[in-house]
Order: structure tokens, then C-alpha cells, then sequence
């Protein structure tokens, strides 16, 4: 199966046609604004003056815009509905696990297989090793659209036929994300407060990112299977370096709140009992 739609043609979009091009895939798009197809008519890609036909023209189409409500604007008309039935549709545009149960039963009751894909990799890297995309839903569906997928994917993780899984797991890995923004930029002014450079410590935070991952995984672990006795690393202890955090924010007379912020959550944890416990026990605090 050699034919493949997109349906939005923003930086993700784009990047996403561009590839199957590359992949070698025959793409048809379609984008509300003609004019951002221009580029990839150029390169081979065949632009549709409605989203339905576009739809018609495979049996596979994506779909990459702004929101689920562009989604619905786009694809909730008459003549999609008719071009939809028999055919799958791929939903990579973000959205919310409650968002993404609702599509599917709009894209069953349409009479069309429903993939729910979240994208973790920004648009020049489709196509590469490290893109990964999460995806859920119909299980016959994804075994037709894994080989479309995995063109623009090195990882294309399937959690299985409940819908909303994909989001949830977008979600929990930006969650992270930016909490792990939050920490390098407030470790980038601690930086900045001594005259160091804060590029050398971005290199060594990537040379030390399979360290972090494996004490992730720990307290992944430890969380699951509620294991928070005999700590490696205790909230009690831990505390000790938000104070330093704390400290160092006072003597350089910089902004605190990211530590003041710590510090509120981990007295929290410790109040209610659990300093003697695995750090990981402040997930207790925030249930």
C-alpha cells in the first residue's frame, strides 16, 4: 500500500509529506491555505482542492493540524464522511485522551478505522532514528498503517487497542519534559551566577541522559509496585540538597522559585509521614 494523504501542512505536516516523498510513498495532500503545498507539489506530492478528495485518493490518511477542533473543521463536513468510509484514518494532531475517545467513535460511526498517534520528536527530525510516535487504537488498523508509520519513525511504540493510551503517554512524557525544562533553566542561572558555561553543561547532560533514564525507570518501578521502603534515596535526604538549592538562590540574591517550589512539596511528602521513605513517595502527596 503505496498511497498515502496528509491533511495539514504546517511545519509537523509538512516534514511528515516531505518524508513519505523521500520513503518513496505516492502522497496526496490537502491544506487550507493552497499555497503551503507549493514545496511539495514541487517535490512529486499531488494537491486536491477539497479534503475529501485528497481522502479518496488512499486508504490511508494523516491528519497534522493545530487542534481537534481545526480536526473537526476539517474533516466533520458531508463530503468527508462519504470518502472516509473503508478507509483509516491517522490522528497525529495533539490532543487529550478524552479527545482522542471521542474521534474514534466520530471516525467509526463515519465507517473509517481510527489510529490515534502522538508525535515526540520535533519536525526535522521525521524520518530519523530517534522520532518516536505513540500510538493507539484498532489493532487491525495499526497492523495496515506500521509500515507508513515506521517511514516516518525509527520508534513507533503500539499501547493497544484503548484509544486514549497514546495521549496519556504523550502527556506523561511532556509532563516530564517540562519539568525537566524548569530544572535546567533554573540550573542555567546557577550556572550563570558562577561565570560558568551553560552550553558544557547541556553537553554533559546529554552524555549523562542514560544514567537519568535507568534512575527513572527505578522509580517507575518503585511507584508500580509501591516499594518505597529501603530507599536508594530518601525524601529526608533529598531535602538536604533543596536547601542548598535554597541556599545558593539566597546567597546570589537570584530567583527561587523553583526550589521554593520543591521545598513546599517535599515539606509536604515529610509532614505527612514519609521523609524516611523512597523519594519517589511524593507521588502519595500529589494523588
Amino acid at each position: 500500500m503505496n498511497e498515502v494523504t496528509v491533511i495539514g501542512l504546517g511545519a509537523m505536516g509538512g516534514a511528515i509529506a516531505q518524508t513519505l516523498l523521500e520513503k518513496g510513498y505516492q502522497v496526496t495532500v490537502w491544506n487550507r491555505t493552497a499555497t503551503k503545498a507549493d514545496s511539495i507539489v514541487e517535490k512529486g506530492a499531488v494537491l486536491t482542492s477539497t479534503a475529501a478528495e485528497a481522502i479518496r485518493a488512499s486508504q490511508i490518511s494523516i491528519i497534522c493540524v493545530s487542534d481537534y477542533k481545526t480536526s473537526y473543521e476539517v474533516l466533520d463536513v458531508e463530503g468527508v464522511h462519504a470518502a472516509l468510509s473503508g478507509r483509516v484514518l491517522i490522528q497525529l494532531t495533539t490532543g487529550s485522551p478524552e479527545q482522542a475517545q471521542k474521534q474514534e467513535i466520530w471516525a467509526n460511526t463515519h465507517g473509517a478505522s481510527y489510529i490515534d498517534g502522538a508525535i515526540a520528536a520535533a519536525p526535522p527530525q521525521i524520518g530519523g532514528d530517534h522520532a518516536t510516535i505513540f500510538t493507539s487504537g484498532s489493532t487491525e488498523a495499526f497492523d495496515i498503517v506500521k509500515p507508513v508509520l515506521g517511514a516516518l519513525a525509527g520508534h513507533v511504540p503500539y499501547y493497544g487497542e484503548q484509544v486514549s493510551a497514546a495521549a496519556s503517554i504523550d502527556l506523561a512524557f511532556l509532563s516530564y519534559l517540562f519539568g525537566s525544562y524548569l530544572g535546567f533553566f533554573h540550573a542555567s542561572r546557577i550556572l550563570e551566577s558562577d561565570g560558568l558555561r551553560i552550553d558544557d553543561f547541556g553537553s554533559m547532560i546529554a552524555g549523562v541522559s542514560p544514567m537519568v533514564g535507568s534512575i527513572l525507570q527505578y522509580e517507575g518501578e518503585v511507584i508500580q509496585h509501591s516499594k518505597y521502603e529501603n530507599p536508594q534515596s530518601s525524601l529526608q535526604m533529598s531535602m538536604v540538597t533543596v536547601g542548598l538549592l535554597m541556599e545558593q538562590a539566597r546567597e546570589k540574591n537570584m530567583n527561587n522559585e523553583f526550589p521554593l517550589f520543591l521545598q513546599n512539596m517535599f515539606r509536604k511528602a515529610i509532614d505527612a509521614g514519609y521523609g524516611e521513605q523512597d523519594i519517589a513517595s511524593l507521588v502519595k502527596t500529589i494523588r
